[in-house]
């Protein structure tokens, strides 16, 4: 059975989608830490992020720079933190987290309930400086 990320990646659920080519997905984590924070995938389903090829791992760290340099033109921040847990979903992932505070890193604390306008809004807001 596909995961909820490939799910996604193929529209089966609906997204705020960020960015995309042939191999990853950008996404906005619909429970998000603070405002912009983005999940990022591979479109192959490999539950655990160092089981991926070097290839693909190294082009999805790559793609979230491209993506975490978008987000920190978009939502004020003093840095995109970066962050890799795997327990949530069986599919590899990166968090990319606009920080203001080391808590804002904090996946334990209580998240935002942004509505989906408001989720709307700040990924168009983000695609504006992708390139």
């Amino acid at each position: 059975m596909a995961t909820l990320f490939t799910r996604i990646i193929k529209g089966e659920i609906p997204s705020h989608k960020i960015a995309e080519n042939d191999y990853y997905y950008a996404f906005l984590d619909i429970a998000p830490q603070t405002e912009g924070h983005t999940l990022v995938v591979p479109k192959i389903e490999v539950d655990y992020i160092f089981d991926l090829e070097p290839t693909v791992l190294s082009g999805l760290m790559l793609f979230s720079q491209q993506v975490a340099a978008a987000i920190r033109q978009a939502v004020p921040c003093l840095r995109v933190g970066v962050a890799v847990v795997g327990l949530e979903v069986p599919h590899a992932h990166i968090h990319l987290i606009p920080m203001h505070s080391m808590d804002d890193m904090n996946l334990s604390r209580k998240k935002l309930k942004p509505s989906p306008a408001e989720l709307a809004a700040t990924a168009e807001k983000i695609r504006s400086f992708w390139k």
